[in-house]
C-alpha cells in the first residue's frame, strides 16, 4: 500500500464546522451559559460542590482559597487556576452578587474594579446561603456523573432549595449565545414561586405583582416597567438604571450633588475620573469638585458647585454623559434540558419548580427507604424481645455465627437483616427500659413512614413542603428590596447654558476659510478695531460677528449643503491670531466653498425664512424653523442643478422686494412674496430670465423707492442710480439695463463684467479685492449718480491684468 492511501481528503469547511460545532456545544452547555434549576454555571457548581465535600463549611474556620482552588482543579475542574479563582472572587463580591455564595475573608477585590488578592493570601468558606443550594445533595436528590478522570462522581446540578438563578442573576457570552439576568429579591421571587405552585395558571400580570422588578445589590433606581413586563414576557427588554443623587445646600449659597448609590456593574473609580475629566475639560460650567468620600459607612461620591451653578442642569448633564445612568438590557438564556434557551419569568420558575418537585420527591423517596429499613429492623427486635428466651435457646445450640443466623430465620421466620441486627444486639438493651424505648422508636418510625407515603401520593403534600421551606429560607435570609423602581423612563434634557458659561464674543471668518472665536476682553486689549483682525498674508476678512457662546452660525454652501455650528464649538483665539481652517470645525468637502454665514439665535421666529438665490437665476425661500437640527454633518439646503450653484442666503420677513443683478448689468426687481415657501430640498423658481453667457452675481433687498443702487464692475468703475428708476416687475422676467460697457478700439474699457452692487441709503464705504490681492477703499458718495444706461466712473484703479474678484463693506 502507497504512502498517499493512508490519507483521506476531507473538506476544509466540513473539518472547521465539525470542530467548531464541538467546542461551541461544550462552551455553550459546560462554560458559559448557567443552568436553568440552580442558576450556576459548571464552574460555580464545581467550587461549591468542592467546599462542600471538603467540609469548608460556615461552621468551620476559614480555609486558604489555593486549596480549595487545588481540590476543585484536582477533582473536577481540569482547567486553569485562574478561571476558578475568578469565578470563586465573583460569588464572594457583595456588589455582584445579590446573596453572596462564598464567604471570603481577606482582600477580595473592590467595587473601584481593584483585584483580589493571590488565592494564596485569601481564605474562604461557604456562605449560610450556599449550603441551602447543597442541602439534602446527600439524599439522592440530584443524579451525579463522573469527573473527568472518573476517579470520582459529582453533581449534574445542585438542589438549590431556594431559586437562585433569579436571585443571583447571571452573566456570560458563549458562541452564539449570550445571558444577562439580573439579580432579584429573594423574598419577591419565592412569593412569585410561591403563587405559581400553587395556582400554575396565574398570568404573567399576577406574577409581576410579585416580582417588581429586579433587585440590585448596588441599589440605584430602576426605571421602564415596561422594559421590565418585555423582559418578563419574552426574555428580552431594556430598562434603564439611574444612580440615587441628592442636591446639598452649603454655607455661601454652594450647592453639592451627593451620589450615594451607582448603577450595577459600574466601576465607581472609573465613573468618579470620568466626571472630573468633565470638569478639567470644562464641558461643564460650575463644577468645582469631583471627590470620592467612600467608606465604611458607604458609598459616598462628592461633586461640589461652584456659586449660583445650575445643580440640576449639571446633574441632568452627569446622568446623560457618565455611567451615573446607563441602559441594562435583559437578555434571560438558560440551559433547559441540555440545550439554551431564551426564558421568560413565568418559564424561569416553572423550570425551577419542576427541579424542587424532583427534589423533594427523590429526598422523601431516599428518607422513606430509610426509615422502612429502621422499621423492619425493629419490628424483628420487638419480636425477639417478646420470645428472648426461645431466641436465645436456639441461639446457644447454634455452632457458629452463621449457623445462629440461619436457625433464627429458619425457626422464627425473622429476615437476614432481622437476623442480624439480633445476632449484634447489645445485652443492655435487654433492659425493660430499653425494650420500651424500640417500642416507642417504632411507633414514632410507623408515624414518619405515613407522612412519607402521604407526600409521595398527594400532590398537594408535596406542594405544601416545598412552600413550607421556601418559606422557612425566605424568612432566614430575605433582605429588603434595595433597589427603587419607577415605571416612567425620566428624558434627560441638558440645557446649553449648563454646559458653556454666556459670553459675548467676535466670530470672524476669512475668505480663505480661516475661523475663529475672540473673547471681548482679547479684542479690547488687541485696540478694539474691527479691521486689525489677524489673517494670513493675503487673505482678509469676510464676515464678523458680534454673538454669545449660546448662539449657533449657519454656514451654507454653494453646492446646497448647510451646517449648524454652535458658536461655542468654534476654537477661541486672540484677535490678532490667524485662527483654524474650517474644515477642523466643520466637515466641508474639498470641491465645495462657503457663500454664506447666517448667526442665529433661534429657528422659532414665526414669519422668517431663509432666501436662496443661485447664479443661473433661481430663487427659493423656505421657512427658517425646518433648518433646525442636530447634526453636526452636512445637511442638504437647497437643490441645486447641474452646472449651477448657489451665490448667496439671505434671512428675510416676505416684506421686501429682491434685486437680482446679472454679469452683464442687468437687473431685476420684484416683490419677495412672489416666491412662494417651499420644502427645504426644493430647487426654487426662476427669479430673472437669463442670456445664455450671463449669470447673477449679486441679490440686494430693498424696501420702497429710498436710497440708490451702486454697481461696481471688474475693473473698478462705479455708478449710482436712483431705486425709482427700477420699476416693480413680474419674477422670471428679462429685467432692466443697470449699466452700460464701452466699447471700441480707442476707448478706455471700463470693465466686462459687473461683480456686484449695493444698496445706499446712506453713505457707506465699500471695499474692493481683487485677485492679485489689492484692496482698493472708497465711498459711495464718490461714485457719480447717473442715469441706469451709464458708463460709471473709475473708483479703483485696478493694475493691468488684474480685476476686482470680491466686494466688501465695512
Amino acid at each position: 500500500m502507497s504512502m498517499l492511501e493512508n490519507f483521506l481528503p476531507a473538506y476544509l469547511e466540513e473539518v472547521v464546522g465539525d470542530r467548531f460545532g464541538r467546542y461551541s456545544k461544550y462552551i455553550i452547555q459546560d462554560r458559559a451559559i448557567p443552568d436553568v434549576r440552580d442558576g450556576l454555571k459548571p464552574v460555580q457548581r464545581r467550587i461549591l460542590y468542592s467546599m462542600y465535600d471538603s467540609g469548608n463549611t460556615p461552621d468551620k474556620p476559614y480555609r486558604k482559597s489555593a486549596k480549595t482552588v487545588g481540590d476543585v482543579m484536582g477533582n473536577y475542574h481540569p482547567h486553569g487556576d485562574s478561571s476558578i479563582y475568578e469565578g470563586m472572587v465573583r460569588m464572594a463580591q457583595p456588589w455582584k452578587m445579590g446573596h453572596v455564595l462564598v464567604d471570603g475573608h481577606g482582600n477580595w477585590g473592590s467595587q473601584d474594579d481593584d483585584p483580589a488578592a493571590a488565592m494564596r493570601y485569601t481564605e474562604a468558606r461557604l456562605s449560610p446561603i450556599a449550603m441551602e443550594l447543597l442541602r439534602d445533595i446527600e439524599k439522592r436528590t440530584v443524579p451525579f456523573k463522573d469527573n473527568f478522570d472518573n476517579s470520582t462522581l459529582e453533581p449534574v446540578v445542585l438542589p438549590s432549595r431556594y431559586p437562585n438563578l433569579l436571585v443571583n442573576g447571571a452573566s456570560g457570552i458563549s458562541a452564539g449565545f449570550a445571558t444577562e439576568i439580573p439579580p432579584h429579591n429573594l423574598r419577591e421571587v419565592i412569593d412569585a414561586c410561591i403563587a405559581v405552585m400553587e395556582r400554575p395558571e396565574l398570568e404573567l400580570e399576577e406574577i409581576a405583582s410579585y416580582v417588581k422588578g429586579p433587585d440590585f445589590p448596588t441599589g440605584g433606581i430602576i426605571m421602564g416597567e415596561d422594559g421590565i413586563r418585555d423582559a418578563y414576557r419574552t426574555g428580552k427588554g431594556r430598562i434603564y438604571l439611574r444612580s440615587k443623587t441628592e442636591i446639598e445646600n452649603m454655607r455661601g449659597g454652594k450647592q453639592q450633588i451627593i451620589v450615594t448609590e451607582i448603577p450595577y456593574q459600574v466601576v465607581k473609580s472609573r465613573l468618579v475620573t470620568a466626571m472630573e475629566n468633565i470638569r478639567l475639560e470644562k464641558k461643564v460650567d460650575g463644577i468645582a469638585e469631583v471627590r470620592d468620600e467612600s467608606g465604611r459607612n458607604g458609598l459616598r461620591i462628592v461633586i461640589e458647585l461652584k456659586k449660583d451653578a445650575d445643580a440640576q442642569g449639571i446633574l441632568a448633564y452627569l446622568l446623560k454623559k457618565t455611567d451615573l445612568q446607563v441602559t441594562y438590557n435583559f437578555n434571560m438564556v438558560a440551559i433547559v434540558n441540555k440545550a439554551p434557551r431564551q426564558l421568560g419569568l413565568k418559564a424561569i420558575l416553572e423550570a425551577y419548580i419542576a427541579h424542587q418537585r424532583e427534589v423533594v420527591t427523590f429526598r422523601t423517596q431516599y428518607e422513606l427507604e430509610k426509615l422502612e429499613d429502621r422499621a423492619h429492623v425493629l419490628e424483628g427486635l420487638v419480636k425477639a424481645l417478646n420470645i428472648l428466651d426461645e431466641v436465645i435457646a436456639a441461639i446457644k445450640a447454634s455452632k457458629n455465627r452463621q449457623d445462629a443466623q440461619n436457625n433464627l430465620q429458619w425457626m422464627f421466620g425473622f429476615t437476614e437483616r432481622q437476623a442480624d441486627s439480633i445476632l449484634t444486639l447489645q445485652l443492655y438493651r435487654l433492659t425493660n427500659l430499653e425494650i420500651t424505648s424500640l417500642q416507642k422508636e417504632l411507633d414514632d418510625i410507623i408515624k414518619k413512614i405515613t407522612v412519607l407515603r402521604g407526600i409521595l401520593e398527594s400532590d398537594k403534600k408535596l406542594v405544601a413542603l416545598i412552600k413550607k421551606e421556601l418559606l422557612e429560607i425566605r424568612e432566614k435570609y430575605g433582605i429588603d428590596r434595595r433597589s427603587e423602581i419607577q415605571s416612567e423612563v425620566e428624558e434627560l434634557k441638558v440645557n446649553l447654558e449648563v454646559m458653556v458659561a454666556q459670553e459675548d464674543v467676535l466670530v470672524t471668518l476669512s475668505n480663505e476659510g480661516y475661523i475663529k472665536r475672540t473673547s471681548m476682553l482679547s479684542f479690547t486689549r488687541s485696540g478694539g478695531e474691527r479691521n486689525g483682525s489677524g489673517v494670513k498674508e493675503g487673505d482678509y476678512i469676510k464676515h464678523v460677528f458680534d454673538v454669545d457662546t449660546l448662539q449657533n452660525i449657519l454656514i451654507f454652501t454653494q453646492r446646497g449643503q448647510y451646517f449648524l455650528l454652535p458658536v461655542h464649538q468654534i476654537p477661541e483665539f486672540k484677535w490678532k491670531d490667524n485662527g483654524t481652517a474650517i474644515v477642523n470645525v466643520i466637515p466641508l468637502a474639498k470641491e465645495d466653498s462657503i457663500i454664506g454665514v447666517i448667526p442665529l439665535k433661534s429657528f422659532d421666529e414665526a414669519g422668517v425664512s431663509l432666501v436662496f438665490v443661485t447664479k443661473r437665476g433661481q430663487v427659493k425661500r423656505t421657512e427658517l424653523k425646518e433648518y433646525e437640527t442636530k447634526r453636526s454633518t452636512a445637511v442638504a439646503a437647497c437643490k441645486v442643478a447641474n452646472g449651477d450653484e448657489i451665490i448667496t442666503v439671505q434671512v428675510s420677513r416676505g416684506n421686501q422686494d429682491i434685486v437680482l443683478l446679472t454679469k452683464q448689468g442687468m437687473a431685476i426687481r420684484f416683490a419677495e412674496n412672489e416666491v412662494n415657501a417651499m420644502g427645504r430640498v426644493s430647487a426654487g423658481v426662476k427669479g430673472i430670465g437669463l442670456k445664455e453667457d450671463d449669470e447673477i452675481v449679486r441679490a440686494l433687498w430693498v424696501q420702497g423707492d429710498e436710497g440708490e443702487l451702486l454697481v461696481i464692475s471688474d475693473l473698478g468703475y462705479a455708478k449710482r442710480s436712483l431705486l425709482l428708476d427700477y420699476p416693480l416687475q413680474s419674477r422670471g422676467g428679462k429685467g432692466v439695463q443697470t449699466f452700460e460697457f464701452k466699447e471700441g478700439k480707442r476707448v478706455k474699457p471700463n470693465g466686462t463684467r459687473i461683480v456686484g452692487g449695493f444698496h445706499c441709503k446712506e453713505p457707506i464705504t465699500i471695499i474692493a479685492m481683487t485677485r492679485e490681492g489689492q484692496a482698493y477703499s472708497f465711498s459711495s458718495e464718490s461714485a457719480p449718480l447717473a442715469d441706469r444706461k451709464s458708463i460709471g466712473k473709475i473708483m479703483a484703479h485696478v493694475e493691468k491684468q488684474d480685476e476686482i474678484v470680491d466686494l466688501l463693506e465695512s
